[in-house]
């Protein structure tokens, strides 16, 4: 029996990056990376230990000549720097910092506000290197990300729930992806009335599918699953390039000392019979189109984080 906690075991095979706002989670756990996302900063912003993040920012933009709308997406902007700045003291690696999930299906809007968030960590003295800027993986935020990524803005592409986002996303070059295991095993729960566990969960099997190609075509993007709903879905994607977790889910892998084996490999995806699928726009929208999961979810995650920037903008508000 180890006597490494499934964590340590973990962090052997697989780079664990925190999915939460809060600190004091990633002091405890000691992420490489963290990524943040508007729930997860909406959520932060509302707990009284960071009301002095939210304070000094309304506080220091108080001079910006803004006014309206303008002046609450430049407040929200700064803040999510804020909570980016935070972060980057505490992990040694990268912060994933979201756009606003209104510019989902603009590309050049998308691409603007990107140039905008890199920006402002440049003048707080944070090299681009040290940041992701995570869009959604539509067809346009991916054309987007394949813009900035050339300008050396690395992407963490999000909302991602099919193997043809996953590689428009490769051919795009994009730093990062985040597929969403959780989100998928919900639908498939739901859909099916039934549980999975293990290797037969389709939030597992997509993931490994979409690692497996990668490795096998050589592609350089980094695999970071994401959005867990149990210990189980993480045990089974060890090995991945990356797995983005939260808190209670951590906590749980701190806790238990059940032995941890590599699933992912390399050396198995190149070994591996894998078609290659073309994927211009065409293809891209109706294979997409095909996946009703996919589609669905990308569209329910869209809503979500963009209702929840309107929650963070009331909050703002309220403030000012």
């Amino acid at each position: 029996m180890s006597t490494a906690s499934q964590l340590e075991q973990l962090k052997q095979f697989t780079k664990v990056v925190a999915d939460t706002g809060d600190f004091e989670s990633m002091r405890e756990f000691k992420p490489l990376d963290a990524t943040t996302n508007p729930s997860l900063i909406l959520q932060a912003a509302t707990k009284p230990q960071y009301a002095h993040i939210i304070d000094k920012v309304i506080t220091d933009r108080k001079n910006s000549g803004l006014s309206g709308a303008k002046r609450i997406e430049d407040i929200i902007d700064n803040i999510l720097i804020a909570f980016g700045l935070e972060i980057l003291k505490i992990v040694p690696g990268r912060v994933s910092t979201e756009t606003d999930a209104r510019l989902s299906f603009d590309a050049d809007g998308t691409i603007a506000k990107a140039r905008e968030l890199i920006a402002l960590y440049e003048k707080a003295g944070v090299s681009r290197d040290r940041v992701l800027i995570k869009i959604a993986s539509t067809w346009e935020g991916i054309k987007a990300a394949e813009v900035v990524q050339k300008e050396g803005i690395k992407c963490n592409l999000t909302l991602l729930f099919s193997l043809p986002q996953a590689i428009a996303c490769a051919e795009a070059k994009v730093q990062l992806i985040s597929p969403f295991v959780g989100r998928i095993y919900d639908w498939y729960k739901n859909a099916n009335k039934r549980d999975y566990t293990g290797a037969e969960d389709p939030g597992v099997q997509s993931v490994t599918s979409i690692f497996h190609y990668y490795k096998h075509f050589g592609y350089e993007t980094e695999v970071m699953g994401a959005s867990f709903r149990n210990v189980s879905q993480i045990i089974e994607l060890a090995g991945c390039d990356l797995l983005t977790i939260s808190p209670d889910l951590l906590a749980k892998l701190a806790a238990s000392t059940e032995p941890v084996t590599q699933k992912l490999k390399a050396s198995d995806s190149k070994a591996a019979s894998i078609q290659k699928i073309h994927c211009d726009e065409k293809a891209f929208r109706f294979l997409f189109n095909e996946d009703a999961m996919a589609t669905e979810k990308t569209a329910e995650g869209i809503r979500k984080f963009a209702a929840d920037i309107v929650k963070l903008e009331q909050v703002i508000q309220s403030k000012l």
